[in-house]
């Protein structure tokens, strides 16, 4: 197939089938017309219904794609760096479910860093697979989790070389990564394929600014949100894969079985949108997000904020997303929470927070007047907070210059027994959160945003966990799966 990279033929193809202006008798029954008796509602969707088909004959179908989607799937592996990529209308979430259930039959043992998503875990659990949940490292300069450390993965893949699959997280929600090449080559020396969760990193490695992507890096699979940093809309995302060491055609079953069998054209269309802006502009097509965060930072050191990967707060060893401005208050007067949403009344919407962080996450549709409004926002809120609110920060210690000191990475050279993942529902009862050290987990508890599980089912709850529980409880932050929201109490295995 000639690879013609300033074509976008899925787009083109629903372009050319609206203009035919044909009699539809398929679905979807709106029949690409806005007639809901609204008209403010008509002028935001119309455009779009135009796209929104099905699977027709000059269409194609992503299930079995032979046209203008096998062209647009094609041109992003060649974009991306791909042998193979399969556009997503799940988001990342869809990818992680079949990469999981690609690689592993029920009993199967795979390596997971602990850190994960809850899609991943969800995977584990649909798949009847057994984890390795590896703790992850502790970043010295923000306190926040990275990744597992080298030598735990290389005792863990030397003790189950068994495993089918090492599962890693990279970038985190807050732009952070350490060199993925060491740990894909710990799991390739053992012949163990890698398959990564980028959703936050489609971007990487098309901007000399940025971290290498995961494929670079050499991994096996990569799932990328290309919502989140590119130009496609929500939900639209892409799993990549290369080299021989994974089960594809197990994989591409398994994405039949988590897929829509109605996808939506219209995501569809803007993820080869997203794919030609990057082929035609290249790194160009971050300089104004680029600029929008410069200018954003600029007269911070007049303020008490602060950015993490700049200056003393930045370690060694770690990548930073250049577009993830990751915000804090330097002398902790103020929250991420609280921070969060100081800005949200300056018209300024993050991404997410945290007791300590807040998120600004920067993309390709970034614009210069988003940075400045941001930096005049944070110039108000420096001007206009009050002083002398001291605050404990969540797991660490605050030295004199307000820089973040984690507790320390002990613990992390030992291999954890394997967890077996399943969706049966077990016998629980409730206990208080500050007595429950010791007993068995029956329900998640998970902050959102990030969407990171701080406790798993299954778990053994330990004096750490409660711990984290109870800052989170503190700050008021959004608790999924929890059956008691404000973490009074725990739901437990009965014994």
């Amino acid at each position: 197939m000639t690879i013609d990279r300033n074509k976008a033929p899925l787009y083109e193809a629903l372009a050319a089938h609206a203009r035919l202006r044909v009699h539809p008798f398929h679905v979807p029954g709106h029949k690409q017309r806005a007639d809901w008796g609204e008209g403010l509602a008509a002028s935001y969707y119309e455009p779009l219904l135009a796209l929104d088909v099905t699977e027709l004959s000059d269409t194609d179908d992503l299930h079995h794609p032979e046209g203008p989607l096998l062209e647009a799937q094609t041109l992003a592996a060649d974009c991306f760096g791909a042998e193979e990529t399969r556009f997503l209308v799940g988001g990342s979430t869809s990818g992680n479910l079949a990469m999981i259930l690609g690689v592993c039959q029920p009993g199967d043992l795979v390596i997971v860093q602990r850190n994960v998503h809850k899609s991943i875990i969800h995977g584990l659990m649909l798949a009847g697979a057994r984890a390795i949940l590896l703790p992850p490292l502790i970043d010295n300069a923000s306190g926040l989790a990275t990744m597992p450390a080298t030598e735990l993965l290389q005792a863990t893949v030397e003790r189950y070389s068994e495993a089918k699959a090492v599962i890693l997280s990279a970038p985190n929600y807050y732009g952070m990564s350490p060199d993925l090449k060491l740990l894909v080559a710990v799991a390739h020396r053992k012949g163990i394929p890698v398959l990564i969760d980028e959703a936050h990193g489609a971007h990487y490695g098309f901007h000399s600014d940025f971290p290498q992507s995961a494929l670079q890096a050499g991994a096996d699979l990569s799932v990328q949100s290309t919502h989140k940093m590119l130009s496609a809309m929500t939900m639209g995302a892409m799993l990549h894969m290369q080299g021989d060491r994974l089960p594809r055609e197990q994989i591409r079953q398994a994405l039949t079985m988590v897929q829509s069998s109605s996808p939506s054209f219209p995501i569809m269309g803007t993820l080869d949108l997203a794919r030609r802006q990057l082929h035609a502009q290249g790194s160009q097509a971050f300089h104004s997000a680029l600029e929008s965060v410069k200018r954003a930072r600029e007269g911070m050191e007049r303020t008490p904020f602060r950015a993490l990967g700049y200056d003393q707060y930045a370690s060694e060893g770690i990548s930073y997303d250049p577009l993830k401005l990751v915000l804090f208050d330097e002398g902790a007067t103020l929250s991420g929470f609280e921070l969060r949403d100081e800005l949200i009344q300056r018209n300024c919407i993050a991404e997410m927070a945290d007791s300590r962080y807040v998120v600004m996450a920067f993309g390709i549709g970034s614009k210069l007047a988003d940075g400045e409004g941001l930096r005049t926002a944070l110039l108000d809120i420096a001007k206009n907070i009050s002083s002398g609110r001291e605050r404990k920060l969540p797991e660490h210690t605050r030295t004199n210059t307000g820089r973040v000191t984690p507790k320390a990475n002990d613990g992390l050279t030992s291999v954890p027994e394997p967890t077996l993942f399943g969706r049966e529902v077990v016998s629980a009862q409730p206990v208080e959160l500050d007595r429950s050290v010791g007993f068995i987990a029956a329900e998640w508890v998970i902050p959102y945003p990030p969407g990171i599980p701080v406790l798993y089912p299954g778990e053994a709850i330990t004096e750490d966990i409660v711990e984290q529980l109870r800052h989170w409880k503190y700050e008021g932050a959004q608790i999924q799966g929890a059956r008691d929201p404000e973490l009074r109490t725990i739901q437990v295995r009965k014994p």
